[in-house]
Parts: C-alpha cells; structure tokens; sequence
C-alpha cells in the first residue's frame, strides 16, 4: 500500500512538471484529464470549465466515454456549488444514476473534484467506475493535494489563451485599419507596419519591419518636428503628449500624398520609452477641399465681380442727370446691360447646379429628344456670337431620339460649343456630330484650337478646374462648365471623355441611351 501511494505521488511529480510546460487549453485538459484517471485507476473521466460571463459549466475534455454521448452528462453540471470549501455535490449519486440510464453505461462511482484559483471556481473533474469499489480516502486526498495545482495550470492556459486571443484581434484590428499604422522600437525602428500604410507608402510589409521608419516614411515639406528624419538626433516627448506632423508623402511612380502623422510614446514602467505608436491619416481630400474653398472663393468672388461692375457702371453712366446720351449710347450700354446680366444668370444657375449635384439633388425630366434638333438651335445660337468660326453638323440621316432630359442636355452643349470658341481665339471649324450603334448615341464636339496637355486632360471635369494656359487668364469661367456636362451625361447613364493634342484642338465625347424607336 505504501509503495502504492509512492507511486501516486512520483507520478503526481511527474505530471506537475509536465504542466507547467503546456499552455495550450485542449492539450493540457487532456494531460490531466488523463493522468488522474491512471492515478486513481477510474474508467472514464470529464472535465467541465465555466464559461464567462455566463458561469455554466461546459465539458472541455473526456476520457473513456464517447463524444455522441456528452450531452448526456448534463444533469452533473447542474447547480455546481461555487464554494472552494464545499467538496461533495448534493445528490451526485442520484445525478450519475441517471446519467447512466441515459447513456446505457455500467457508471456507478463517481468523484467530482473541484477546480479553484483564488477562492474562484475554475471547473471541476469527474472521475467514474464501473464496479463496486468506491474511491477510497486516499484517492480524494491524492487529487485533493493535486486539485491546486491543475488550478494554478489551468489558470495560466486560459490566461495565455485570453492573451492570444487579444493579440490577434488587436492584430486584426491595427492590420484593417483604414489609417495607416505603424510601431517603432526606442531606436525609431519599424516592428509593425499595417496594410493601409502599405498602400500608402507602397513599401510592403515585409520589406519596411526593421527598416529605420525615416527610410519608409520620409516627408518633405513638413510642418511640425517628424520622428521618422534621417537628421533626427534625439527622440524626445513632451511628457505623454503626442506630437504631431503633416508634410507630403512621395509614392512610387512619382505621385504624391498629403498625410498627418502623430506619434504617441509609450513609457514602461521605469518610465524608460519602450515603443512609438505612429498614425498616419491620407489628408489629400482635406488639403484639396481647403484649396477648392480657395479657388471657389476667389474665382466667384472674380466671375461675380465683372458683371456686376459693368451692370453697376452703364446703369450709372446712363443715369446721370447732367448727360443726356443719344439713343444709339443708350441701345449700346443697355445691350451690355442685358449681356452681362445674362452672364450673371448663368454663372449664378451653375453654381446652383453644382450644389444640387454635390447634395444628391440633381433630377431629370426624360423624354425623347431630337439630338440633331437641339443640337442646330444651340449652334444657331453661336452663330450670331463669332464671326472667326465656323460650324459644321455632321449627324448621320437616321441618327435617332435618345432618352434623356432636353434642358440638361440643351446645357451640356451649351458648355462644350462655347468652351470650344472660348479656347480656339483664333478660330477655326467647330464640328458637331455623332453616330449610334444598337444601343446607345455617342456625340461629339470638336475644336480646332490650343488643345490641352496630357497632364491636365484627367482633371478637366473636375469642379473649378481650368486648364493652366496664358488663355485661362484673359477667358471669362468658374471652371464648372466640363464638371455640370460630366453630372448630366452620368445622370443620363452615359459617360463623356476627351481627346487632345496641344495646338491641334480637342474633341470631347459623350454617350445617350436611345430613346424609345
């Protein structure tokens, strides 16, 4: 018998060491679940661990009894007492009995040997035999002096378990981060560089971990003091406050992002700086919406201000009470009147445009439109405006009605016959035309003045975007002209682009649904 209990307890030495090697839930449940079986020479065994927040207990691991059969085992993790000092489980007997009924197995002992860490009830295993012997004192003593320390194991794997499973969300978390992300060593070297600041900077992952970060993030134009700068001699934080920095981010293929950065310290406990936390946020949409509230301001504030010191100017001459101007003089400066009071109108309804389009309220009347109609009254209109240029319409006999609203598009080549006047000052053929396939129209305009650069020709239809010419600053527009065409064509379902040749002329195009044959 003493040789028996040594056993026991070389094994129990054994098996201790064994787990406080393992943290891994389900492999260390099964060591234990195991070896206390072998222990105390028991058949089948369970071992149930309370789930959070809820506090039941759920079987973790099994010995000797069949998977199909666990659910069976329910009535044993009913009403599990909580207290550490509370050994026996009330009417456990009577619980196995029908547990045993249940799964058709000879289960007539049990032990339930509670597993506790700090007065906290972790879980408990269940030992079962088949026959008649009962587990004696000795085994309850062996697994009550081997309870603490399965505890102290089993704490710790769920510990490690907890932590792995935080590591990985917050891994998720900082690697779909829609800014980018990246963590510094006390040496402002990169340990972690997320996906957003991958297509940020174009340096993979993998290429920028352990890169000084002034080699991956290296701004030009900054304001405020930059961590990641090659001439960086000391590191230095106010305290825990972050700093901050904006500055342009070059890109690889020569484009370039504005970006703010702000690096957060984290000190540990000796207040020595053990990590840099950087975010880095694309504010390129800020930066070209503060310029475009810019460019807004200052070309309204210039469209507005010419009509308007005309207006003011002849209605001044005209009303003066000490000149008294001939009919001819009265005609003229009521004509520039009339003019510049259309000008207004117009640049005034473009504006308003541009806001309904920007606020999702641009609506269309549709109906079938007569494309080569609409197309001579606009180009009549023109007529009578230039004497230098000359109009061709070049639509086929059969080109059909598309679905669409007139007026929208009435105004979409509005825009496009006079930006082709506007910028072919010396004239030239203006050519009007299309043709249609089986389902939609396409249309064109054609110039032949100074045309546009290959680096202008994608921005063309942005709102108060101009071409950078000598023209652009003797020709009257807000740039809203291209962006209003653009709405209305994508409104219609179409779209519109362009082609161009400095000095040899532009040709836009866009497309129509057909109407109804």
């Amino acid at each position: 018998m003493i040789s028996y209990q040594l056993r026991q307890r070389e094994y129990l030495l054994q098996i201790s060491r064994a787990m406080t090697s393992r943290l891994d839930l389900p492999s260390l449940l099964r060591l234990i679940l195991t070896s206390v079986a072998e222990i105390v020479r028991a058949e089948a065994g369970l071992i149930a661990l309370r789930r959070e927040p809820t506090g039941n207990l759920v079987i973790r691991a099994s010995y000797g009894v069949p998977v199909s059969l666990l659910p069976r085992f329910a009535p044993l993790l009913a009403d599990f007492p909580l207290r550490a000092d509370e050994y026996a489980i009330p009417d456990l007997q009577t619980r196995l009995n029908l547990v045993a009924r249940a799964i058709l197995l000879p289960l007539h002992q049990v032990i339930a040997l509670p597993l506790t860490f700090e007065e906290r009830l972790l879980g408990v295993i269940y030992l079962f035999r088949s026959g008649s012997i009962a587990f004696s004192a000795n085994d309850e003593n062996v697994l009550a002096s081997f309870a603490d320390q399965v505890a102290i194991a089993v704490r710790n794997a769920q510990l490690y378990q907890q932590v792995s499973a935080e590591k990985q969300q917050l891994d998720a978390i900082i690697e779909h981060s829609a800014d980018g992300v990246m963590i510094l060593d006390p040496d402002l070297r990169i340990l972690v560089f997320n996906r957003a600041l991958s297509q940020m900077t174009g340096w993979p992952a993998e290429q920028a971990i352990g890169r000084p970060c002034y080699q991956v993030l290296a701004l030009e134009k900054t304001s405020g003091r930059s961590l990641c700068s090659a001439e960086l001699v000391d590191v230095h934080f106010d305290g825990e406050e972050p700093l901050v920095v904006e500055g342009e981010l070059a890109r690889p293929g020569g484009s370039r992002i504005a970006v703010s950065v702000t690096f957060s310290p984290l000190y540990d406990e000796e207040g020595r700086l053990s990590y840099v936390i950087a975010n880095v946020v694309d504010i390129t949409r800020f930066r070209e919406a503060e310029e475009m509230k810019s460019t807004f301001v200052s070309v309204v504030s210039h469209e507005l201000k010419t009509p308007v010191s005309l207006i003011k100017g002849y209605a001044s001459t005209l009303a003066r009470e000490d000149a008294h101007w001939d009919s001819e003089t009265v005609r003229e400066g009521l004509h520039v009147i009339n003019e510049e009071s259309d000008r207004l109108n117009a640049l005034i309804n473009n504006l308003l445009d541009a806001s309904r389009i920007q606020a999702g309220g641009f609506r269309l009347e549709r109906g079938d439109v007569n494309v080569v109609r609409l197309a001579e009254q606009v180009v009549e209109s023109f007529r009578i405006q230039t004497d230098r240029h000359h109009f061709v319409l070049d639509f086929p006999a059969d080109f059909p009605a598309v679905l669409g609203d007139e007026e929208r598009l009435r105004q979409v080549f509005n825009n496009l016959i006079s930006n082709a006047i506007k910028y072919a000052p010396g004239g030239g053929e203006i050519r009007v035309g299309g043709w249609d396939d089986d389902k939609s129209a396409t249309v064109y305009v054609a110039d032949q003045g100074i045309g546009i650069p290959p680096e202008e020709q994608g921005k063309l239809f942005q709102h108060f975007y101009r071409v950078d010419s000598s023209l652009r600053r003797s020709t009257q527009g807000a740039g809203l002209g291209l962006y209003l065409c653009k709405s209305i064509v994508e409104a219609h379902g179409g779209r519109i682009w362009l082609r161009s040749e400095p000095g040899k002329g532009t040709t836009v195009f866009f497309t129509l649904p057909i109407g109804d044959q």
